[in-house]
């Protein structure tokens, strides 16, 4: 009878406080070690379950504007669940080197790079294996723990059909693809010319503004000021390429500086909470990944990790990881308000 369910039976209590091994045979040190990092497992669980709603909702053909701070409600709670994962790297703190080195032999080989849920969730977000550290292949190692046994395979299976399934980083590029710019919509007649007079005006814009600030620099005698000029020109260079890559408008790049550039836009509310919010969640796991990595360090120097990687100076690598790149980029080259091309139609984005 489902009213006669106690609180444990709920939770399943029983199986899950036996997972921590045995009382008398573990130290308090290592019961410590397995807890937090069992922890950690159960939240990435949530995080996956969070991030799969949100992309079902992406995925839509058409996202309807209801939906829209649906994403962001399973985005913040990731956000948080990362944040709060960045804290408990203090409990693991409360360890002194000699209490881990006490234990850490019977880890074995065993890495934190195993965390098969850690890279389902890499793989999810959309980091690609040529922008990990040295091009490591998770899917390559974890091809050859498949081989001990039916479990183990089963994770595999599980890593490559995400690897199938369309990113995040991917789907957030397509919708910002349909982003109305200037009035136009993606597929309207003459669009390809409205996005592109809009891009040549802002890149003419931030052009002028570079120059003007170069110029009232050397103006008042700031020093080396061709290093400065140079400074701003490769700026400007790298706002070209942003935007138009390989010499060709990106419209959804396009769409994302439009959204961030006339964000006070009714119509554009959403849109660029949703953005704000994406931003957010990386920012939450770059944090987590930083706390991790100055735990470890604090507590093992720099050793060869137990993986046999570099350790501390592979973790320190991934503090590189952005899989929204395009988000983090396109603020180095926002110009301010009363600086932007005039809004067309601001009838159509519900601002009068």
């Amino acid at each position: 009878m489902a009213g006669s369910k106690t609180y444990a039976d709920y939770l399943s209590l029983h199986e899950l406080l036996s997972l921590q091994g045995d009382d008398n045979e573990l130290s308090n040190d290592e019961q410590h070690f397995v807890i937090v990092h069992q922890n950690f497992e159960l939240w990435f669980r949530l995080v996956l379950i969070e991030l799969r709603a949100a992309r079902a909702l992406l995925l839509q053909t058409t996202l309807p504007e209801e939906d829209v701070p649906r994403i962001v409600h399973h985005l913040k709670r990731c956000t948080e669940i990362f944040r709060h994962m960045a804290n408990q790297w203090k409990i693991m703190e409360t360890l002194t080197p000699q209490d881990f080195l006490a234990f850490r032999d019977g880890l074995g080989t065993a890495s934190g790079f195993e965390s098969y849920q850690m890279r389902e969730l890499e793989l999810l977000l959309g980091l690609e294996t040529k922008q990990r550290v040295a091009g490591m292949d998770p899917l390559a190692h974890f091809r050859k723990l498949a081989e001990r046994g039916e479990t183990d395979a089963e994770v595999l299976r599980r890593l490559e059909a995400e690897s199938e399934m369309p990113a995040l980083g991917d789907i957030l590029a397509n919708w910002l693809l349909r982003t109305p710019i200037q009035g136009s919509l993606a597929g309207d007649s003459g669009d390809e010319e409205k996005v592109s007079e809009f891009v040549d005006e802002y890149l003419a814009i931030h052009k002028k503004i570079g120059d003007d600030a170069v110029a009232r620099m050397s103006k008042h005698g700031v020093d080396n000021i061709e290093a400065v000029a140079a400074r701003f020109s490769g700026s400007h260079a790298a706002a070209v390429d942003f935007l138009k890559p390989d010499g060709v408008v990106s419209r959804s790049r396009a769409g994302l500086l439009f959204i961030e550039s006339y964000r006070e836009l009714p119509l554009l509310a959403w849109p660029r909470i949703l953005i704000d919010t994406l931003v957010e969640l990386e920012e939450s796991l770059v944090l987590f990944r930083t706390h991790h990595v100055r735990m470890v360090e604090r507590l093992i120097g720099r050793r060869v990790g137990t993986g046999g990687s570099s350790g501390v100076d592979y973790l320190e690598a991934t503090l590189q990881y952005r899989v929204f790149g395009d988000l983090w980029a396109v603020r180095t080259l926002l110009i301010k308000r009363e600086s932007l091309p005039e809004l067309q139609d601001p009838e159509f984005y519900g601002f009068a």
